[in-house]
């Protein structure tokens, strides 16, 4: 990834959220956040994605992140999820998708950034890279095979 930040939340309370998901959107970039959450629950490693650079990497990724055929040991499969409420911390919702890992993060009912897993959040952004980087605009694909059409043949030069 571009630039790495890693930030420790001790969890999205007094203006913490507000300040990763600042940094996130100034720069651009993804921000890798550590929840300590209160009352025992495990720490949790995320990615903060902003929205725009979450769109940018899901249009040229050619196929979503391949979904995990079993559980890891000690994880309940998908079937035994139920809904669970969306937490409010502050001027954010977060709401955490039943199917997959990922969390929406909405600031005044508008979704700007989403919370995925480091592992899907590395393979979106490499995919993307790979996809992104083999794409000539028909412009630019018309320019190089000129280029190409006036180089003397290989034996010539």
């Amino acid at each position: 990834m571009g630039i790495q930040v890693d930030v420790v939340a001790a969890c999205p309370v007094n203006d913490e959220m507000e300040r990763v998901l600042g940094l996130a959107e100034a720069v651009g970039e993804p921000v890798t956040v550590t929840f300590m959450w209160e009352g025992g629950r495990a720490t949790e490693r995320a990615v903060l994605v902003p929205a725009a650079t979450l769109a940018l990497w899901e249009h040229w990724a050619p196929e979503a992140y391949p979904r995990r055929e079993a559980p890891d040991e000690g994880e309940a499969g998908d079937e035994g999820l139920e809904l669970a409420h969306p937490e409010e911390f502050g001027p954010f919702t977060l709401f955490r998708r039943r199917v997959g890992r990922r969390t929406a993060v909405a600031r005044a009912g508008v979704v700007v950034a989403e919370l995925l897993p480091p592992e899907e959040a590395h393979w979106l952004e490499e995919r993307a890279r790979d996809v992104r980087q083999g794409f000539m605009d028909p412009k630019q694909k018309a320019a190089f095979e000129e280029f190409l059409a006036r180089q003397p043949p290989v034996g010539e030069q």
